[in-house]
């Protein structure tokens, strides 16, 4: 390999990850077969399966074994995406000046128009999965405050009815709420959050979106204005 060349299985990986997200290869289509691959590209069968190994893990392809086994492009899945950008955003914020600033200057520019979107667009099963997520900050543990948080604005991202909103939205909550800054936060904060979470819903519930947007811009506001220094 020359230097500043990419290994050859790199190559391969890029060309077939290439012709997926262009839509040359579609969701569900197989891939050629590992020989069919060997002789189009004129690399050998590991480096072949090494750039498939590569694409699954990036959860673009899935392999099958059996009679009718092989290769096809993997149906997009927003929660394995999200996963994938929760990894790349978490690296970002533990690798650079990144930090809680920044991600909570996005979240507002994110949230506060999707809370005017929610309750504009809900439906009965939204708005009762979005009262499932209330919690008590006296009586229940951190385990249970966390789950609730989290579960609160992926849901309510998910009734926007928008998948691209929930697909960029997801991350940011994964990596602002990582159990290890949510058990610093104070008991403040807490009730803090509660009352912010049902003055979302209260406005979401009567279909007034500015109401709706205020609270969320509201409860991002104290959400800084609360959270521990790094």
């Amino acid at each position: 390999m020359m230097p500043g060349r990419s290994p050859a299985y790199q190559q391969l990986a890029d060309e077939l990850r290439e012709q997926i997200t262009s839509g040359r290869l579609r969701p569900g289509q197989r891939l050629p077969t590992e020989p069919e691959l060997c002789l189009r590209t004129g690399v050998s069968r590991s480096t072949v399966r090494e750039a498939l190994r590569l694409l699954a893990s990036q959860h673009l392809i899935v392999t099958t074994r059996g009679v009718t086994g092989g290769s096809y492009v993997a149906k997009p899945d927003a929660a394995t995406l999200a996963d994938s950008l929760s990894r790349g955003m978490s690296l970002l914020v533990s690798a650079t000046p990144v930090g809680l600033a920044e991600l909570m200057e996005v979240r507002e520019m994110l949230e506060v128009p999707a809370a005017g979107l929610v309750a504009r667009r809900h439906t009965d099963a939204d708005l009762a999965g979005l009262a499932e997520t209330m919690f008590d900050p006296v009586r229940d543990d951190l385990g249970t405050r966390c789950a609730a948080q989290r579960t609160f604005h992926e849901r309510l991202a998910a009734a926007t009815g928008n998948p691209v909103f929930e697909l960029l939205a997801r991350p940011l909550y994964t990596v602002a709420n990582e159990t290890e800054i949510a058990e610093r936060a104070s008991e403040r904060l807490w009730r803090s959050v509660d009352a912010d979470h049902r003055a979302i819903l209260r406005a979401v519930a009567a279909r007034d979106v500015a109401a709706a947007e205020r609270a969320a811009r509201r409860h991002l506001v104290n959400l800084r204005s609360h959270w521990p220094p790094d």
